[in-house]
């Protein structure tokens, strides 16, 4: 992923095993304190970034930069991505996962259907930060959100989610940290339990699942092949389990654009925040989506070139990341 964004990172994940549901408000900050104390002797803008992802967003990260900043003595550094503005933050960069997935799929979307995102049927799998920022940009270029969801059940909007529906959904999200079964009632949607999008028999143009590792199995796959599913556009990692990825592949004229290149935009703006902490600058919002639009243009033609030899996009994505890493590690003289 970070070959494909041409930003000079490495990549690597990790994490800890500490549940947030059901836990206080000061249980989660005396967890990020404590997971800091050990963390923060290996950190360094050189050396290792780590960023939010699943159950991690921006208040953790400032209560971890928070303990950082005590331990070390050091402030303005690109230790931590996903901060606040308040203190080294960027514009753009909770949105750029949900912005960038977006992106991408517009391209592909003009590139390989000769459309526009107007009208599209859109289904999205999740509720949180990539979900919710997908789901505010596709309305803006006029498609129709049909689902969110969250683990316990999924919120349908059959004819497209409208601006009062999406304030509900962040409000229940973000502010009291609730489940979609709260808003049953509330929005335009339908509340359906113990569902995902992807086990509904409704058509939809594009699935954008953006909710967790693995997420659409086989059963997940056919149906929205049955339903005559345009393209699969990953905003999670690994959103789709190897049987539903071979049900996708049966079917070449599906587009399919792996979360390596299609929810690049994230550590895209990561980067971005690195850079403006290391000039101790912040830039404008539009320079940083420009950037990330840019970025996401680039990685769409690098999978392009690809299919011009009759490949498909997502080998052109797995091509042209593994030529770059393997090309960087011959000119440093690590292999022959």
């Amino acid at each position: 992923k970070n070959a494909l964004t041409g930003l000079p990172m490495g990549g690597g994940k990790g994490g800890s095993d500490f549940n947030p549901k059901g836990k206080s408000e000061t249980e989660i900050r005396r967890f990020c304190q404590s997971f800091m104390t050990e963390l923060f002797r290996y950190l360094h803008p050189s050396t290792d970034v780590p960023a939010g992802d699943i159950g991690v967003g921006g208040r953790e990260i400032g209560y971890m930069y928070g303990t950082y900043k005590r331990l070390a003595n050091k402030h303005g550094e690109g230790v931590l991505t996903g901060k606040s503005q308040l203190f080294g933050g960027s514009p753009l960069r909770p949105e750029a996962t949900g912005f960038g997935l977006v992106y991408i799929t517009q391209l592909v979307v003009k590139k390989k259907l000769n459309r526009s995102m107007e009208g599209l049927l859109c289904a999205v799998s999740g509720s949180g930060n990539v979900a919710q920022n997908a789901a505010k940009k596709l309305m803006e270029l006029g498609a129709k959100v049909m689902t969110l969801s969250d683990s316990n059940g999924v919120l349908l909007f059959e004819e497209g989610m409208n601006k009062k529906d999406f304030d509900e959904i962040v409000q229940c999200k973000n502010v009291n940290r609730d489940r979609l079964s709260s808003l049953d009632g509330k929005t335009s949607g339908r509340y359906i339990a113990d569902q995902c999008p992807w086990n509904l028999d409704v058509h939809f143009d594009v699935a954008l699942p953006c909710a967790t590792q693995n997420e659409i199995d086989e059963a997940g796959a056919e149906m929205l092949v049955k339903n005559g599913v345009l393209a699969l556009c990953e905003g999670a990692n690994l959103p789709t389990n190897l049987e539903a990825q071979e049900v996708i592949r049966g079917h070449p004229d599906i587009i399919y654009l792996p979360g390596k290149a299609s929810n690049a935009g994230g550590v895209a703006v990561s980067g971005l925040e690195m850079s403006q902490n290391s000039q101790r600058l912040t830039w404008t919002e539009e320079e940083v989506d420009a950037k990330l639009q840019e970025m996401m243009e680039s990685i769409y033609h690098q999978m392009e070139e690809v299919t011009q030899s009759g490949g498909t996009l997502e080998k052109g994505a797995n091509r042209a990341g593994f030529l770059k890493v393997a090309t960087a590690m011959k000119e440093l003289g690590w292999v022959s």
